[in-house]
């Protein structure tokens, strides 16, 4: 599974929408979607901003399976 799968998969498990995660680590909703396609990269000081927000570690959010 890709990171933007995983991310979509985290981000919906915890009832989120793109718009309020996008609002927590303050970038637009249209960023969360081009990283869920895939079209746009993570870096590390979002992917760290996205998985705070989401309650989950790092890693989980990078995780392939």
């Amino acid at each position: 599974m890709s990171i933007g799968a995983n991310l979509k998969r985290l981000r919906t498990d915890k009832g989120m929408s793109q718009v309020e995660l996008a609002g927590a680590v303050n970038v637009t909703q249209s960023m969360i979607a081009q990283i869920e396609r895939g079209t746009k990269a993570l870096t590390m000081e979002l992917g760290r901003e996205i998985s705070e927000s989401l309650g989950v570690s790092v890693n989980e959010l990078l995780e392939e399976m």
